[in-house]
């Protein structure tokens, strides 16, 4: 059970997300290649605004994107009856974008 609104939004954040991670994996390789850790990479971007509001975006899209792709497994493999699943999907987003906000206050310092 999935509306239009969900459809779209869902569809809209995967737009989001597609150059977020193609980023977030290409910083990631190259300052691995380099040796460093991932302390290290934490403390040069401790600080930075601009990479706070990155991954805050980042968050934000993948909470999004998983609550509503965890609704339609949720609906359709568990079965899972249409009145929980609002809820259902709000604590799945809220949990999510927790534990994503996490790790942007560690960059934040």
């Amino acid at each position: 059970m999935l509306g239009l609104h969900l459809y779209m939004l869902q569809r809209l954040s995967a737009l989001l997300l597609a150059p977020l991670i193609a980023v977030h994996i290409g910083v990631m390789l190259f300052a691995t290649q380099g040796g460093l850790s991932a302390a290290e990479i934490l403390g040069r971007t401790q600080g930075s605004v601009a990479w706070a509001l990155y991954y805050g975006v980042f968050v934000a899209a993948a909470a999004v994107h998983g609550a509503i792709g965890l609704r339609v497994i949720a609906f359709e493999w568990l079965k899972v009856p249409a009145s929980c699943l609002t809820p259902l999907t709000w604590v799945a987003g809220l949990v999510l974008a927790a534990l994503g906000a996490r790790a942007v206050v560690a960059v934040i310092g």
